[in-house]
């Protein structure tokens, strides 16, 4: 009789604890990261009677987890690269709206200038026209300090942004480290604590959110986690960090530490991938800086240009033109952890060679030094200063240094909020040439003079004003006279052929007679002289950027273009990988989620169950009873 009620109990005690469970599940419908739970049960030991085994009931052996690892990794990896393309996505847009936008952009600006140029080449006498000329040059200056300010202000919001997540991943590091001790603990009973890891995995859910991590479960049931390239962020029950620290060769740059132990080890950065800080560096290094070497190497190329024209030519007050642009030096910083004293100094040699790249200079020791390019690591190799590479000048300013020290070079990166309007005079836009080449009045010949060009590039020469005669002493030779050095004997004559002497060139075409005499000197009250204004303006056209293979405009348009294509990329490629995580995660909740119908379902099962097992109970109660009336 007593085996009757055992099995009545022990199908009430399944019933209750089936109850229970679905009950949990039920309320833990909505909790994130929550796993459907069931109970296990397994029949009890049967005994044997001479008619064969008897049942004795049933037992609950375990609450299961419904879990699968493997969709549980799949999501954890699209976690981390959609939280990485999202981070990433949020920061290009903010960078295209501001670089690609027709009011707030540049171009608009550059045109302006230009124009007023041409303004002052077609009136070079007109002070309303170069009152105009230096106002656009206010304008456009402003419209790059104004850029670049905002780059740099995005630039600064990085740092904050990336300390933020750092603070994060540290913090998740320390709950799962704690609950990797309790599960420890819990599992001693032999049985699995399914809530704690539920926990613990929605928490390396959320990890994944901020940094890529790699798990490795362990025999106690204890999680290691691994990030970047490696590094430990949680053995066991210990944690270990990250901190955001201060980069050693640029003072406005965060960069991301790993601790351990007290110590602070740098990490390269372009190992840290996944989640929202890994979109943030790559944002910032892939797109960010780029974009404001870019804008700087605009600055930088028509501010050089353009000074470098008003060098070659002759202002209102009949002297050479001078800078009309500011333009910032190259950014040079030495690392922190130099141990020598060496002041390396920049300075822009030629605006058309150079890159939108930053550099790393390494001393080796001796006089040997090694810059590299981080744009695509190409090394040049550099035995002595000074050494031009790319469009600047490196030089040794004073101390020296020692073997290991390393200097980071960034050749445009300040010049576009640094970009500046040097005059405040019109009068010193220099529109005219400072030479005047002529014929005598009593040549015979059809030989005819141009107008004449300075050479640059700037500073001219200082002969260039001195008057030179050419003489002819025949149809095919000629002599000099004037020019530094002397030049001794005849020049053979061709028509059309340059002739260039103090630092000027100048043709001379059709046939002169012998006799003939072409004179070029100082362009005296050349007010009305617009042949410097007409080169200055013409260099909106030219291809003076990259190698000569873009104009100013075209190099702006370049950058727009790169951005805006990387924003539509990396737009599609979050739609993509979002689109992607949650069909996993949706999989995953078909598996694992609760579903409510099923559990009421279960629920009355259970009740059904339970009352069931009350009424074999009941039935045993009244056997019982039958017997206790026998006599």
């Amino acid at each position: 009789m007593s085996n009757i009620f055992g099995i009545g109990l022990s199908g009430l005690n399944a019933a209750q604890a089936g109850m229970a469970t679905t009950q949990h599940n039920i309320a833990n419908a909505n909790t994130p990261g929550y796993s459907m739970q069931q109970i296990v049960q397994t029949a009890s030991t049967a005994q044997y009677t001479g008619y064969g085994y008897i049942g004795q009931g049933t037992n609950v052996s375990t609450v299961r987890r419904i879990y699968n690892d493997f969709l549980n990794t799949q999501i954890l990896q699209g976690q981390a690269q959609s939280s990485q393309l999202n981070a990433y996505q949020t920061q290009v847009t903010q960078l295209d709206n501001l670089i690609g936008s027709p009011t707030v952009g540049l171009s608009p600006a550059i045109q302006g200038f230009f124009n007023a140029a041409n303004t002052v080449a077609t009136s070079p006498n007109s002070a309303p026209a170069r009152q105009s000329l230096l106002s656009a040059a206010q304008s456009m200056t402003a419209q790059f300090q104004s850029l670049g300010q905002q780059l740099t202000s995005m630039s600064a919001s990085l740092n904050g942004q990336i300390g933020t997540s750092v603070s994060a991943v540290n913090t998740l590091a320390q709950q799962i480290a704690a609950l990797n001790q309790n599960i420890v603990q819990a599992q001693g009973t032999g049985q699995p604590p399914n809530d704690l890891l539920d926990q613990r995995d929605q928490l390396i859910n959320q990890l994944n959110q901020q940094i890529q991590a790699t798990v490795v479960k362990q025999s106690d049931g204890s999680y290691n986690v691994f990030i970047a390239s490696g590094q430990s962020l949680v053995v066991g029950n210990q944690s270990y960090g990250l901190k955001a620290v201060q980069s050693p060769t640029d003072p406005g740059r965060t960069e991301v530490a790993y601790t351990a132990n007290g110590a602070i080890i740098p990490l390269a950065q372009s190992g840290i991938q996944g989640g929202v800080l890994g979109g943030l560096l790559a944002f910032r290094d892939q797109s960010l800086n780029p974009a404001l070497n870019a804008l700087g190497r605009v600055a930088t190329g028509i501010a050089s240009s353009v000074n470098q024209q008003n060098q070659l030519g002759q202002d209102l007050n009949g002297v050479l033109g001078g800078n009309i642009f500011n333009v910032p030096a190259p950014v040079v910083n030495s690392a922190g952890n130099n141990t020598g004293n060496a002041v390396i100094a920049a300075s822009i040699a030629d605006p058309n060679a150079l890159t939108t790249s930053d550099y790393t200079l390494k001393f080796n020791g001796g006089t040997s030094y090694t810059l590299t390019r981080l744009s695509d690591n190409t090394v040049t190799n550099i035995s002595a200063m000074p050494q031009t590479v790319d469009g600047f000048t490196l030089n040794l300013a004073s101390g020296g240094a020692a073997a290991g020290d390393t200097f980071l070079i960034r050749p445009t990166a300040m010049a576009a909020q640094g970009i500046s309007v040097a005059i405040t005079d019109p009068a010193r836009i220099a529109a005219a040439a400072p030479i005047l080449a002529s014929a005598a009045l009593t040549n015979t010949g059809s030989g005819v003079i141009s107008n004449g060009t300075v050479n640059p590039p700037a500073p001219v020469n200082a002969n260039l004003q001195s008057p030179v005669s050419i003489s002819f002493t025949s149809p095919t030779t000629f002599t000099v006279s004037g020019a530094v050095p002397a030049v001794a004997g005849t020049v053979a004559y061709t028509a059309g052929q340059n002739i260039s002497y103090n630092g000027w060139t100048v043709q001379i075409s059709g046939t002169p007679a012998t006799g003939d005499v072409f004179n070029i000197a100082p362009n005296t009250n050349g007010v009305g002289d617009n042949r410097n204004a007409l080169l200055m303006a013409g260099l909106q056209t030219q291809n003076t950027l990259a190698g000569s293979t873009v104009s100013f405009q075209g190099a702006y348009n370049q950058l727009v273009a790169q951005v805006g294509n990387t924003t539509s990329s990396v737009t599609q490629s979050s739609t993509a990988q979002t689109t992607m995580l949650n069909q996993l995660v949706q999989t995953q909740q078909s598996a694992s989620g609760v579903n409510l119908d099923q559990e009421a379902a279960n629920l009355m099962r259970y009740q059904r169950a339970y009352q069931a097992a009350g009424q074999a109970i009941k039935v045993a109660n009244t056997l019982f009873d039958t017997l206790l009336t026998l006599r």
